[in-house]
């Protein structure tokens, strides 16, 4: 089998001056993927520790760097999935670990459970050893309390979706991975800290199956940007099922994409690879850096979609 991977940082508007080093961080994350695939390893291992690079990364919204709800503390969404038997786990809510992703994993291997939330969350990484960390740093917390003087300064209130439209360089995305390995398996990862300015509480699509993390033993889906609307979409699982009816990856993508668009005018976007290693993302933001290969080609980032 042709194995494959690709990575995405968040779909949005990447402020001036930090192109390269998105760009860079994906690139780095995406050939730690692509070496454990390139000797054998799993898929589930491939998306899992790319996606830890870029958690323990700052720039993106995820892990350490997570941006802040509207109480000023960062809540942590992560899912992951197997196409074996479509083995999935997640947590949402979770306060305090450094990787998220990796308790989301946790919960799918060591639990009957596929979600845990909140203060359960919480314990079940402590009794898994996952020792306390404040992922909160110096720059999101001075982003934060800009926001807030902002949009307190434009007529305060909790929905926050018009302010992210007039200042999108203040907007949260997602990281996530999907991958295919050499017996076939297919697996993807996706971790956030959700919306900026969230209500405490607030739960996206990152873990929820089939929203905005999904694979089956034909795609594995992750998706990025305003999860209310992958929500209740289903976009991951309209990919999938699309696949499954015999399109190709690329129009099942752009159609969902178009309908995300025409319904909701959605700030989206979304990356896949099928189970013939073919990577492809799409995204209806200015930009969503990624980082993708596929059999022995080299890892290739970039900012957008050509």
């Amino acid at each position: 089998m042709t194995i494959g991977l690709i990575a995405h940082g968040g779909a949005g508007s990447w402020r001036v001056g930090s192109e390269d080093d998105a760009l860079q961080a994906m690139a780095a994350a995406a050939q730690a993927g692509r070496a454990i695939l390139a000797h054998g390893g799993s898929a589930l291992d491939a998306v899992c520790a790319t996606v830890v690079i870029l958690e323990d990364d700052p720039i993106f919204n995820a892990g350490t760097g997570a941006v802040l709800n509207f109480d000023g503390f960062c809540e942590l969404d992560a899912a992951v999935m197997e196409s074996t038997s479509h083995r999935a786990g997640a947590v949402a809510a979770l306060q305090r670990v450094r990787n998220p992703v990796l308790v989301a994993r946790k919960v799918m291997e060591d639990t009957d459970h596929v979600m845990l939330a909140g203060e359960g969350a919480l314990r079940f990484a402590r009794a898994m050893g996952f020792g306390d960390h404040d992922p909160v740093t110096p720059a999101r917390l001075a982003d934060w309390r800009d926001k807030r003087a902002r949009i307190e300064g434009e007529g305060g209130g909790l929905k926050v979706r018009r302010f992210l439209k007039d200042h999108p360089e203040y907007a949260g995305g997602t990281v996530g991975a999907a991958a295919v390995d050499r017996r076939g398996v297919l697996a993807a990862a996706t971790s956030t800290g959700g919306v900026t300015l969230k209500l405490v509480g607030r739960v996206g699509d990152s873990p929820l199956v089939g929203a905005g993390n999904y694979a089956t033993r034909d795609v594995a889906v992750s998706a990025t940007g305003t999860g209310e609307f992958v929500m209740r979409s289903l976009a991951g699982r309209q990919v999938a099922e699309r696949v499954a009816r015999g399109e190709s990856l690329e129009r099942a993508m752009a159609d969902v994409l178009e309908a995300l668009g025409r319904d909701f005018d959605a700030d989206v976007g979304l990356i896949a690879v099928d189970r013939h290693g073919l990577p492809v993302a799409r995204h209806r933001t200015r930009d969503m850096p990624h980082a993708y290969f596929s059999g022995d080609a080299a890892v290739t980032a970039r900012m957008r979609v050509a």
